[in-house]
Order: C-alpha cells, then structure tokens, then sequence
C-alpha cells in the first residue's frame, strides 16, 4: 500500500513544476497530457487557496501617533505607503 503524504503548500508546487516541465519537454502522449494538466489544475486551485488563507493572516504592527503599536490588517496598509 503506497503511504500517501500529507498535501503542502511547497509540495503542490513542486509537482505542480514536474507537471510543466513534463509538458514542456512534448514526450508525453494525449492521454497523459490530458491528465497532467487536469492535475495541474487542481493544483493551482490549491495552491491559489492557500496563499489567499495566508494572505488573510498577515498582520502587521503599525505604531501609532501616541507610540502605541496595533494590529493592522496587512491589505488595508497595502496603498498606505503611496
């Protein structure tokens, strides 16, 4: 029984590369390519999620007029800079 490994971030990303480049080298039959990209797909839906879910959790400290540091939304001081 093959040990399944647990769905990362880095580990979707890596295979997501094997995928590109195995299409890119044009070895690969119809059939196979099919189901390359429809993996690679999925993938990059994973991949997508989890940088938003991590996106979502990025706060950043801003010091405040009174010295006092708070919490800030990271995409809230995305334009703040400008």
């Amino acid at each position: 029984m093959a040990e399944r490994k647990k769905k990362t971030f880095e580990s979707s990303l890596a295979r997501l590369e094997e995928i590109v480049k195995a299409m890119e080298s044009g070895d690969a039959m119809l059939d196979e390519s099919l189901s390359l990209y429809e993996e690679g797909v999925k993938l990059i839906k994973y991949c997508t999620k989890a940088l938003d879910d991590a996106e979502q959790k990025v706060k950043i400290l801003q010091k405040g007029e009174d010295g006092t540091l708070t919490e800030v939304d990271f995409m809230k001081t995305e334009g703040a800079a400008e």
